[in-house]
């Protein structure tokens, strides 16, 4: 007689994740050289990152100012006294053989992230996952794996130096999350919060933004941690929901075989969705941590910790519980519309313009969206103003123009701006709202289509859509509908 698999509702996943944030300074953490992405391979280089023989690093300030801004976002506390450490390591693309990192004391602890994941019936449930720390440190190069060499007839590297010493935050988060949709969640959440206060552009597919994955498994109900696996340098959403789904299937299968789970490091195969070793695990104790003596200590004072803070942009959080509260829109549309930062700078200047909010959210959610993606343009490239959006829902809602005409000419609004109401009165678009103009306009309508007049007097009411949609067609859909409908309804009635 077999068994029946037990159900994965008998296991708990424990999930958290390390994220490391590139920030957007000008300059590497510990010299001068460019942090500008995509220039030629090993042309952002200088005798410090390089690790020659008695150069000393000196620490951005920059960098310091980003790290503590990013540090309060993630409501941690700051430490008014901090330090760097060595980390000891042998990569090829790490040219000193050890990371200048932060260990004991680093310059953030003890934060917290909200996120907001939907339930089995897709109800919003809001998660305060906890961050453990935040701290500084110097990227790695990158190596390219070129392929075999005829020639040699063996397999070959390239390094490019230029990512070696671009400064780094690493975020680490408490072991709160329990499944891959939350992990995915929380890593988009933090995107929007370091590119809302401006210290990180967050592309992951530059690597401005990798997240480290540590994932285990256990009974329901048992207090111990499994043991821990960690799937390395993950660069998408869908690539962690997937992945972090992946694994927890594999360890589970393998807990219910009788099979050990590793302390290791897999890699996510996105042709096969799959997890693959790639290398046991190292401990805190293998990295021969010490303090970094070329380094002094870090201080941070309340006053230039209070001016740090004052100078915080609204959180993406803050906003969408604003547009909700004060704005009366719905969860989704205050999601959707503080994604981006610059889209929600737009909307509400527009708001700020006198646009009804709910208005001039659909018209940034829908058609100003999708010209977006057409176009391949941020919203701030658009020659479509905020105030001149404001003043084309204006223009429908004083029933100077209706929604069609609206949409009509907003093409050339987004391409060449210029004010709404001056392009509707050069093409002659003002709805007509004169009851004598309308009636005069209907009678010739209904004098031209005698026969579905006569249907519709014989009972066939239903065409008197047909006779608007002519009307309509008459003046290029200028004629006010409900006033179009109220002078029809009389007329279609010989009244």
């Amino acid at each position: 007689m077999t068994t029946a698999a037990p159900a994965k509702t008998q296991y708990e996943a424990i999930i958290g994740l390390e994220t490391h944030c590139q920030l957007s300074t000008e300059t590497k953490i510990f010299s001068n050289s460019s942090t500008k992405f995509g220039a030629t391979p090993n042309t952002n280089i200088d005798p410090i990152c390089m690790g020659m023989p008695g150069v000393l690093p000196v620490l951005n300030q920059k960098v310091l100012e980003y790290a503590v801004k990013a540090g309060l976002a993630l409501n941690c506390q700051i430490a008014p006294y901090s330090k760097f450490d060595r980390k000891q390591y042998f990569y090829p693309d790490l040219p000193k053989n050890y990371q200048i990192s932060q260990y004991d004391l680093p310059i953030a602890e003890h934060g917290s992230l909200e996120i907001e994941v939907s339930d089995h019936d897709g109800n919003p449930i809001r998660k305060t996952i906890g961050i453990t720390r935040l701290h500084m440190e110097e990227d790695a190069g990158k190596l390219v794996h070129a392929g075999s060499d005829r020639l040699a007839g063996s397999t070959y590297s390239l390094v490019d130096f230029n990512r070696a010493g671009v400064p780094l935050i690493e975020i680490v988060s408490e072991p709160d999350l329990r499944s891959g949709q939350e992990a995915a969640e929380y890593a988009q959440e933090l995107r929007r919060i370091v590119r809302y206060i401006g210290v990180s552009d967050g592309n992951m597919q530059e690597g401005s933004l990798r997240c480290d994955v540590n994932i285990s498994v256990r009974p329901v109900g048992q207090k111990e941690f499994g043991t821990k696996v960690e799937i390395k340098n993950m660069n998408s959403f869908n690539a962690i929901q997937k992945a972090i789904e992946y694994e927890i299937d594999r360890q589970i299968a393998a807990v219910e075989a009788g099979k050990s789970i590793i302390q290791e490091t897999r890699l996510w195969e996105e042709g096969s969705q799959r997890t693959i070793s790639m290398r046991t695990k190292e401990g805190s104790s293998d990295y021969r941590y010490f303090p970094e003596p070329d380094l002094p200590p870090i201080e941070v004072s309340t006053e230039q910790l209070e001016q740090w803070r004052s100078q915080l942009a609204e959180l993406p959080a803050q906003k969408r519980n604003r547009y909700e509260s004060e704005l009366g829109l719905s969860a989704y549309d205050a999601r959707v519309l503080t994604d981006d930062r610059q889209v929600a700078e737009y909307f509400e200047t527009s708001v700020a313009a006198n646009a009804n909010p709910k208005q001039a959210a659909n018209w940034v959610m829908g058609d100003i969206a999708a010209y977006l993606k057409t176009e391949k343009l941020a919203i701030t490239e658009i020659a479509l103003k905020p105030n001149t959006l404001a003043e084309l829902i204006n223009l429908i809602d004083n029933d100077t123009i209706s929604g069609k005409i609206a949409k009509e000419i907003l093409p050339e609004l987004l391409s060449k701006g210029g004010s709404a109401r001056e392009l509707v009165e050069r093409k002659g678009l003002i709805k007509i709202s004169d009851p004598n103009e309308l009636s005069s306009i209907i009678d010739e309508v209904l004098a031209a289509n005698p026969k579905e007049l006569e249907q519709y007097r014989n009972g066939k009411t239903k065409l008197q859509g047909f006779f608007v949609g002519q009307v309509m067609k008459k003046t290029s859909g200028r004629a006010d509908p409900k006033l179009t409908n109220q002078i029809l309804g009389k007329k279609l009635k010989g009244d």
